[in-house]
């Protein structure tokens, strides 16, 4: 048997986080998403120990600023795409530069410097992945899903769709279509 499921990674991973931190009685608290301030009582030891536990989730404590930084960016621009509140009609440069408090240049140089991609390329992954989680978990339209993104017609969302998965955003949905009919009508 097949199940579907739906889940929110930001609240998973601060689940996580918050689990962790509580079962090693570290206090702490989290300022935003991807930021943790630990009370200055954790031990060395106790730091050990969390950096493992973590390790153990994929989750990795920064300790280089120009990454912190760049993480920051990337949970920023996740937050912008992913997260129906933080959606604004500014430019993304303008929210970026505003919420992090650099220039938008600055930015963009030490993005490309550390991730070899432009913020731009980023933001596109993110809308795209967006987009198939809207395509197979809801049933938005492609008009209304390039509406919520924030795109200029479908036809754009369509051309960076393909360009960046190499099928059309509707043929992705005739795919989640067919994998549901699938999973519905099982044969033995």
């Amino acid at each position: 048997m097949k199940i579907f499921v739906k889940f929110d990674f930001t609240r998973i991973c601060n689940k996580v986080i918050e689990d962790t931190l509580h079962s090693l009685g570290i206090g702490y608290t989290i300022p935003s998403f991807g930021e943790i301030e630990i009370d200055d009582k954790a031990s060395s030891e106790s730091i050990k120990q969390l950096n493992e536990r973590f390790a153990h989730y994929g989750i990795d404590i920064i300790e280089n600023q120009k990454i912190i930084l760049v993480q920051r960016l990337k949970d920023a621009i996740v937050d912008m795409v992913f997260n129906e509140e933080s959606q604004v009609n500014v430019k993304s440069s303008v929210y970026l530069s505003e919420k992090l408090g650099h220039s938008y240049g600055y930015l963009s140089n030490l993005f490309s410097e550390v991730t070899y991609t432009s913020i731009e390329n980023f933001i596109i992954l993110q809308k795209i992945e967006y987009t198939k989680s809207l395509i197979a978990k809801t049933d938005l339209s492609l008009t209304e899903i390039a509406f919520k993104l924030n795109y200029s017609s479908v036809a754009h969302l369509s051309t960076q769709f393909k360009n960046t998965t190499g099928i059309t955003p509707t043929a992705f949905q005739r795919i989640i279509a067919k994998r549901r009919e699938l999973a519905n009508n099982p044969t033995n």
